[in-house]
C-alpha cells in the first residue's frame, strides 16, 4: 500500500471553510473540509483548499491552521452570485487553480479531494494536469433530493445530474458518510462499487461536550426552568424547520398550559431555495399564533453553539434529505436527545440513541417529542446513550478511513476520463469538436 500523501489539494469551489457554518451556502460540508484538513495538517500532510473568493478584501491567501493554506480564486463577481449560476464561472475557476499551480513545482501534490459536484468539475481538470489521483465526496447528490423533495421545493436540474455522473466517472474514488449513500451512488449513477469507499463524518468532541442545562440556559439568557425545542441548520425546505413550528402549535394545542414553560429555537439563516421566501418562518409562526414562545437566532460561533445543545431538551432534525446529518451527531456529544428524520444518513448519525421519525406528519412528530418532554427518565437514558454513541465520531477516526482511501487511490490511480478519450462521459473525444 503506498504512503500517505505528502501535500493534498481540496476543492470546495461553492463555499469557504472559513465562512460561519448555517446560513447561505455554508453548511456541514464546510465543517467537514475545515476538520479534515487540519487533522491531516496535525500529521504532517500539508493541506491547499482551493475555494470561490467572495469579496475584494478576502486575501489570495489565508490560513486556516497551521499546514492548512486556503486559497481563494478569483471567478465571477465577488458577492450576489448564488450556487445555481456558479456552472458558468467552473472555467474561470478551473483557470485560477491552474494559474495557481504554476508557480508550484511539478509534483507538488499527491492528490486532489473535491467536495459537491462543482468542485469535481475542477478537480477533474486539476488531476488530469497534475498527474494525480482524484477522491470526491458528493455530500448531496440530485438524484437522491430529487426523490424526497419537500412540498413545493424546486428540483435539482438536469445539468447537476448530468454534471455528477461526469464526476462518478472521473474519480479514482468515490467517498460516501454512510452505507445507503454508497449504494445510492452505485444504483443511481452507476458507481462501480470497487471505487466506493465509506467514511462517516466527524465531530469536534472537544467543542461539543455534556454540561450542565441550567448554566447554559441561564448564559444564553433563556429561562433555565421550562422547556426548549431547537432545530439548528440552514432555513430551507429540505431542512424542514417549519415541522418544529408545526410540533410547537400542536403541542400547545394539546396542553395550553405549556405555553408558560415552553420556548422553541431556530438558530440558522436562509438559505436556497429558502431564500424566495426570508422570512416565511416568522410568517408561519404568526399563522401559528405562537410567535410569543419562537425565538429566530442567527448562526453563532460553534462554543456558543454547543451551549444552545446543552440547553436544549430536545433537538429536532425533520430533513427530508440528508447526506449524514452533523447537526445530531453534535447534538448528541453535547448529550441532548435528538428527534429525526429517518432519512438518508440520519439512522447512521443518530444511531439507536435518538428517535427516528417515520415522514413528516406534524401529529406523528409531535407525539414522539411529547413523550420526550414528558418522560424526564427516557431523556436522561437517551442523553447518557447519545453521549457514548457520539464518541465514536471523532474527526481522528474519519481522518484515519480517509487516509486509508487516499492510499488506495494514489496505489491504483487510473488515467481520467480525459485522458482515456472520455472528453465527455460515454461520448469518444474524437467526436467532440
Amino acid at each position: 500500500m503506498s504512503a500517505d500523501p505528502r501535500r493534498v489539494a481540496m476543492i470546495s469551489v461553492h463555499t469557504s471553510p472559513l465562512e460561519q457554518p448555517g446560513t447561505g451556502d455554508a453548511g456541514g460540508l464546510n465543517v467537514y473540509v475545515a476538520e479534515t484538513a487540519k487533522e491531516l495538517a496535525r500529521r504532517g500532510i500539508e493541506v491547499d483548499i482551493f475555494t470561490r473568493r467572495t469579496t475584494a478584501e478576502t486575501p489570495i491567501i489565508g490560513e486556516l491552521a497551521p499546514g492548512v493554506r486556503v486559497i481563494n480564486v478569483t471567478a465571477g463577481p465577488y458577492e450576489g452570485l448564488p450556487k445555481e449560476e456558479l456552472p458558468g464561472q467552473l472555467c474561470a475557476f478551473s483557470a485560477g487553480t491552474m494559474q495557481a499551480g504554476l508557480s508550484l513545482p511539478e509534483d507538488h501534490y499527491d492528490l486532489v479531494h473535491t467536495h459537491y459536484w462543482l468542485s469535481g468539475q475542477v478537480g477533474w481538470l486539476a488531476a488530469d494536469r497534475w498527474g494525480v489521483a482524484l477522491v470526491h465526496t458528493m455530500h448531496t447528490m440530485a438524484r437522491v433530493k430529487n426523490l424526497h423533495l419537500a412540498e413545493g421545493d424546486t428540483p435539482e436540474p438536469r445539468g447537476r445530474e448530468i454534471g455528477e455522473a461526469q464526476v462518478v466517472e472521473a474519480a479514482d474514488r468515490l467517498i460516501a458518510n454512510t452505507d445507503g449513500e454508497a449504494q445510492d451512488l452505485i444504483d443511481l449513477y452507476d458507481a462501480p462499487p470497487a471505487r466506493v469507499s465509506v467514511v462517516p463524518p466527524g465531530v469536534d468532541l472537544a467543542t461539543f461536550t455534556p454540561g450542565d442545562t441550567r448554566t447554559a440556559r441561564a448564559e444564553l439568557g433563556l429561562p433555565v426552568d421550562g422547556e426548549l425545542l431547537l432545530f439548528v441548520g440552514r432555513i430551507q425546505p429540505l431542512k424542514a424547520p417549519d415541522l418544529l413550528l408545526r410540533v410547537a402549535a400542536e403541542l400547545l394545542r394539546r396542553d395550553p398550559g405549556r405555553r408558560e414553560r415552553l420556548t422553541v429555537a431556530v438558530l440558522g439563516g436562509p438559505s436556497g431555495s429558502g431564500l424566495a421566501r426570508p422570512h416565511g418562518l416568522e410568517e408561519l409562526a404568526e399563522q401559528l399564533g405562537i410567535t410569543d414562545v419562537v425565538r429566530f437566532v442567527k448562526p453563532v460561533p460553534r462554543p456558543v453553539l454547543a451551549q444552545w445543545y446543552r440547553a436544549a431538551d430536545v433537538v429536532l432534525v425533520p430533513s427530508y434529505s440528508e447526506s449524514f446529518g452533523l447537526v445530531a451527531i453534535e447534538a448528541q456529544a453535547c448529550g441532548t436527545p435528538v428527534v429525526a428524520a429517518d432519512v438518508g444518513g440520519l439512522p447512521t448519525a443518530v444511531g439507536d440513541a435518538g428517535v427516528l421519525v417515520d415522514g413528516h406528519d406534524s401529529p406523528t412528530w409531535t407525539d414522539a417529542v411529547q413523550g420526550l418532554l414528558d418522560d424526564d427518565g427516557l431523556r436522561a437514558d437517551l442523553g447518557r446513550r447519545a453521549i457514548e454513541h457520539a464518541a465514536g465520531f471523532g474527526w481522528e477516526a474519519t481522518t484515519d478511513r480517509l487516509l486509508a482511501v487516499y492510499r488506495q487511490a494514489i496505489h491504483e490511480r487510473t488515467h481520467s476520463p480525459i485522458a482515456n478519450g472520455k472528453g465527455i462521459v460515454g461520448v469518444p473525444r474524437a467526436v467532440i469538436p
